[in-house]
């Protein structure tokens, strides 16, 4: 006998309708802004269209905002990586990549990386791959530390951050500068960069001097899927810094909320994580954890 879990659905529907609610402002942000000019919130934007035909209104409102007929989020279904991964499916995760991963962290085969990017088709509904546009880390799964939050524009300061302030702010710029040039220019979408970042070590591929310009410019914030393997939770985030060095025996970086999320952290503030580029030229996947 099956029994609804009515607080997880409402749970789960609360998030599906704030990952629309990001999309939404991503990729229609002058329309959005129309509508929230007119008292209309994203979230509300169904229920809102309804009054409107309720009272007879609808042809002043689509007057108002020609756009809005245009910017509804798409259903459920279509949405980019449509997986709905929840708390209960982590360990089946877990165990298939359990099945495909070496017993060490070491750098993986061709053939344990199209597996695992099969793997990640199936059950997140995102394309990843250790391969994008012939480019390849040294590693693909390795350990992931615990980094502080990186300044956002001259002058950021940590207690800017909305949160984990106890981590600290670095003291000097990422590996590729500051977001924005100033404050008033930090939009919404940087403010997801920074906070959900990793570093790689772009420093040690081996064409990394001979080809400094195009893959600099490459890896600026390119999107990749972030998993731990030892409980299946899965994030989004942008590289945003390089490092950390080799001698630490780490071969990747976490912001403080990838690494809360993640949970990805033993008693040296480090943990196996499988990192692969996200194959998304729409820009359509969301940053944030993958649930």
């Amino acid at each position: 006998m099956y029994y609804l879990n009515a607080p997880l659905l409402r749970s789960r529907l609360k998030l599906k309708s704030l990952q629309s609610e990001k999309l939404l402002k991503a990729h229609h942000g002058p329309a959005v802004a129309l509508l929230e000019s007119a008292g209309v919130k994203v979230g509300s934007i169904r229920k809102h269209a309804a009054k409107l035909l309720a009272s007879g209104t609808t042809a002043a409102f689509l007057m108002a905002a020609p756009a809005a007929a245009a910017i509804f989020p798409p259903p459920i279904s279509t949405m980019p990586h449509t997986a709905l991964v929840s708390w209960d499916n982590w360990s089946e995760i877990q165990q298939k990549l359990h099945n495909v991963l070496p017993r060490t962290v070491e750098p993986l085969t061709s053939d344990q990386e199209f597996k695992i990017s099969a793997l990640f088709q199936e059950v997140y509904g995102i394309r990843a791959m250790a391969e994008l546009d012939g480019n390849h880390l040294n590693s693909t799964y390795g350990y992931i530390g615990a980094e502080q939050h990186l300044p956002r524009y001259p002058g950021d300061n940590v207690f800017q951050h909305d949160a984990y302030q106890e981590s600290g702010i670095t003291p000097g710029r990422g590996a590729w500068g500051y977001f924005a040039n100033s404050k008033s220019q930090l939009t919404p979408e940087l403010l997801e960069k920074e906070k959900y970042y990793v570093a790689v070590q772009t420093l040690y591929l081996p064409d990394w001097t001979t080809r400094l310009a195009y893959l600099r410019d490459w890896y600026k914030y390119r999107k990749v899927l972030v998993v731990n393997p030892k409980n299946g939770k899965a994030i989004i985030a942008v590289i945003a810094d390089s490092g950390p060095a080799a001698w630490t025996g780490k071969q990747f970086g976490g912001s403080p909320e990838v690494m809360h999320y993640l949970e990805s952290q033993d008693g040296r503030a480090r943990g196996p994580v499988v990192l692969f580029f996200v194959d998304d030229p729409r820009d359509t996947v969301p940053l944030g954890p993958v649930e």
